[in-house]
């Protein structure tokens, strides 16, 4: 919100502060809900991953000896 405040802040200057604030979520929350969650979840799904491949081959060669 705070950035969507920055960047468009200057050309609703002299809006109401209401909508400013229904424009700004209007535009906030789809772009969170289809853009930022999709890639942050699927970071966290690399990592995870990673993190798993590396406990199991860990774990595979403690096991061997």
């Amino acid at each position: 919100m705070s950035t969507g405040m920055l960047v468009l802040g200057p050309l609703m200057e002299a809006w109401h502060p209401v909508l400013r604030a229904l424009l700004l979520t209007a535009l906030v929350v789809p772009l969170a809900v289809y853009l930022v969650v999709p890639r942050l979840l699927a970071a966290y799904g690399a990592l995870t991953r990673k993190a798993n491949i590396a406990r199991r081959t860990y774990t595979a060669r403690r096991n061997k000896t």
